[in-house]
């Protein structure tokens, strides 16, 4: 079975090549901006590697072209920095998977896998989860989540034109692991924030407003809903989040710290400030997303896909924090220790360009 995965080298690409090179008679492709060096070693030497920038012109001829033969096309490349340029994340993150759904339709692929996110969902509740049902329309004033509800419009005009094409759309919550620590990092932010206080397992201050409310699952489970998804027969959206929903209270009670109240209004104005700024490299459509993005049920992967998370959101949000406290990387280049600037901290002034992968 040959399977194509676009964006093998980010967060979740590299913890589903782990997963699918478990799998015997598979043959695995990925595709990425950047590759990784020969001296990155597992799992990256087991993949055949093209290096294509999906959002380029000409981009759906090349990638034609390595789809070609495959059986399954996994699509996980987005960008989340610069977020100064919109413009370029529009390239990659719309454009781009426009082009790798065309190149898919071209080469005769008999199904897609697409990431999309908690991130594509309209503003829902809180108190209770939603199913798949729920309007994937996005949140206004997050462009992630703009681009996220884009794709899956446009995932809905394939589905009704080319009815033999299994699409499958995988909507996790926040996707953690240790080896992300150093670009999560990076993209949410930035150089001057004190993660080495995380060695101690502490948060001093968790900013609390009622409906900061997130999931989490941890990278390696998701990697396993992915690969149920590839292997087997499964089509339309599964939600994926690991229990319990990841509230300040929670968090402050694990990691030894006290909440700060901190109204909605004054969470969006000290993003925007700090990232005019650039302070931190996330903007207040972060802020949006997280205040408005639905709480899920995964009753669906698990029902259909057997499912079941081995990992809980907290245990998972921990091994990220140690990750962050230790400066965890590997040799792919979007999870590597990037190095500063010359005489300048790392993404103060000007951004610096993501690479493939969705760590939400």
């Amino acid at each position: 079975m040959r399977i194509v995965v676009v964006g093998a080298s980010g967060n979740v690409g590299t913890a589903l090549v782990r997963r699918l090179r478990r799998e015997r008679g598979v043959e695995l492709v990925g595709v990425a901006r950047r590759l990784p060096g020969r001296e990155a070693g597992e799992p990256y030497d087991s993949v055949e590697w093209h290096s294509c920038d999906i959002g380029a012109p000409g981009a759906a001829d090349q990638l034609g072209v390595i789809f070609a033969g495959a059986d399954v096309v996994v699509h996980l490349a987005w960008q989340i920095q610069p977020s100064h340029d919109q413009r370029i994340l529009r390239r990659t993150n719309v454009d781009g998977s426009r082009a790798v759904v065309g190149a898919v339709l071209r080469a005769g692929v008999g199904a897609l896998v697409y990431a999309s996110s908690v991130g594509a969902y309209a503003s829902g509740p809180k108190d209770q989860p939603v199913s798949e049902r729920w309007p994937a329309t996005g949140v206004p004033g997050s462009s992630y989540s703009e681009h996220k509800a884009e794709v899956e419009a446009l995932l809905d005009e394939v589905e009704r034109e080319h009815p033999g094409l299994r699409v499958v759309r995988m909507r996790p919550g926040l996707t953690f692991q240790r080896a992300a620590g150093t670009q999560i990092t990076r993209y949410f932010l930035g150089p001057l924030a004190p993660v080495r206080l995380l060695r101690y397992g502490r948060i001093p201050l968790v900013p609390s407003n009622r409906r900061l409310r997130m999931q989490a699952v941890h990278a390696d489970d998701l990697a396993d809903a992915y690969a149920r998804a590839v292997l087997g027969d499964a089509r339309g959206a599964f939600n994926l989040a690991a229990d319990p929903v990841l509230t300040p209270e929670l968090v402050a009670r694990h990691f030894h710290g006290w909440t700060v109240p901190v109204a909605a209004p004054v969470l969006r104005g000290a993003a925007a400030l700090t990232w005019l700024a650039r302070l931190q490299p996330i903007d207040a459509g972060w802020v949006e997303l997280a205040l408005h993005a639905p709480l899920m049920s995964s009753g669906r992967a698990e029902a259909e896909l057997g499912w079941r998370p081995a990992v809980d959101s907290v245990t998972a949000l921990r091994d990220l924090f140690t990750g962050m406290a230790e400066r965890a990387h590997t040799g792919s280049p979007p999870l590597s220790a990037a190095p500063a600037l010359p005489g300048r901290p790392a993404g103060l002034l000007k951004a610096r360009p993501a690479g493939e992968g969705n760590p939400y």
